[in-house]
């Protein structure tokens, strides 16, 4: 850096000091919202979330073979086998932007594709089945099928098109063979199941520990939320006695160095983007950030272009924690956004976020972070065009 940068950067910093307007009530409850939100996000999503999701992604760089890794996802797979198991493994998890980014990590680095990992990436908060449930129900039928269709195919196209957009890069990553950074699986003995049922008991718990509450006291839903604790604990001591009779002291280490290596990476980037996430639009259903919800509201009316790519953009760099969206989108569709901008926002907002932006890039580097939240916002304005047009 040269002394006219340096000189440039401390000119800068001074005049944001000097101007920064802090006298201003908005500016003074942006600034609480953004602590507000980082405090939720750590109470609700942290400790029941992203740890049993960086243990899960260290456990599958440490434990699940990279042979196992490309014969399903690898660039080689077939694509039927390594699409289908991208979205239908992300679908089953219902995590939400954030909490999807160590398992897309864990995979990634094991030799997953690129497409397969970024369709995996898209499905994990997309495919909700909880959250698309709950939009039939509460938004209308229309709206919760289309969620359900588009989100489906969003995965899938959004993988194929990265795995075309970035073939030469994808055939040279492929032809280095395996990260030099991944952790190498340390040889225990063991059967491929054993790991296998290994990472699934944790999956198993981290679904669990964040089943939603149901919005009904009968069905299949409620009484799996009457049962989620004791099902965490099941699956808890069934991990437990894993751990003591399949793995030795050296593979539990190798195992919990991988996991802290992908926290240190992540946590960072993800406080940094909720704090700021939250002083540019506030907490999900609060209007105290620095843009005004009646601005976001005023211009997501009818089923324009411009009123579908704004809902994609701000649904995009917004954070919504699992199943969020559809309360802020019955407000927002009673103050009068239209259905096309409202399936827009349902697309484009659970799976792309500040932070999750600002993760990604870390790992995939910002050419490919920009080609991916493009082809997010684009085919959610395009869906939400569609749909408004055919819902009316």
């Amino acid at each position: 850096m040269n002394e006219k940068t340096k000189l440039a950067l401390i000119a800068g910093v001074f005049a944001v000091a000097y101007f920064l307007p802090i006298e201003h009530g908005r500016v003074q409850q942006a600034f609480l919202e953004g602590l507000f939100l980082l405090k939720d996000y750590a109470r609700q999503h942290v400790l029941l979330c992203l740890v049993p999701a960086f243990f899960i992604a260290g456990a599958i760089g440490v434990f699940v073979s990279q042979g196992a890794v490309l014969r399903y996802l690898g660039a080689s797979a077939p694509r039927a086998v390594a699409y289908g198991v991208a979205s239908l493994s992300g679908s089953i998890l219902a995590v939400c932007s954030c909490t999807v980014l160590p398992l897309f990590a864990g995979i990634y680095k094991r030799g997953a594709g690129l497409g397969p990992a970024t369709a995996f990436l898209y499905s994990g908060p997309a495919i909700n089945v909880l959250a698309i449930i709950l939009t039939a129900r509460v938004l209308g039928l229309e709206l919760g099928v289309a969620r359900a269709v588009g989100a489906v195919l969003f995965a899938v196209v959004i993988g194929l098109a990265m795995a075309v957009l970035f073939r030469r890069d994808e055939a040279e990553r492929q032809a280095a063979g395996p990260d030099p950074f991944a952790y190498q699986a340390v040889a225990g003995g063991r059967a491929g199941w054993q790991d296998g049922a290994f990472v699934a008991t944790m999956i198993a718990i981290l679904v669990f520990a964040n089943w939603g509450t149901p919005n009904r006291e009968v069905g299949l839903f409620a009484l799996i939320w009457r049962l989620h604790w004791p099902l965490v604990a099941v699956f808890g001591v069934a991990l437990a006695g894993m751990m003591w009779r399949w793995y030795d002291k050296a593979e539990l280490g190798s195992w919990v160095e991988s996991s802290w290596g992908f926290a240190k990476q992540i946590f960072p980037l993800l406080f940094a983007g909720v704090l700021v996430s939250g002083w540019l639009l506030g907490r999900p259903g609060q209007d105290a950030g620095l843009i005004p919800a009646s601005w976001v509201a005023a211009v997501v009316g009818g089923n324009s272009f411009t009123a579908n790519l704004l809902a994609s953009v701000v649904g995009a760099f917004m954070y919504f924690a699992t199943l969020t969206e559809v309360p802020i989108l019955q407000t927002l569709i009673g103050a009068g956004m239209g259905k096309g901008p409202a399936l827009a926002l349902l697309l484009a907002g659970p799976a792309l976020s500040l932070p999750n932006m600002l993760v990604i890039n870390s790992y995939l580097g910002a050419k490919k972070t920009v080609a991916y939240c493009a082809l997010v916002v684009v085919m959610a304005t395009v869906s939400g065009l569609a749909f408004g047009a055919l819902a009316g």
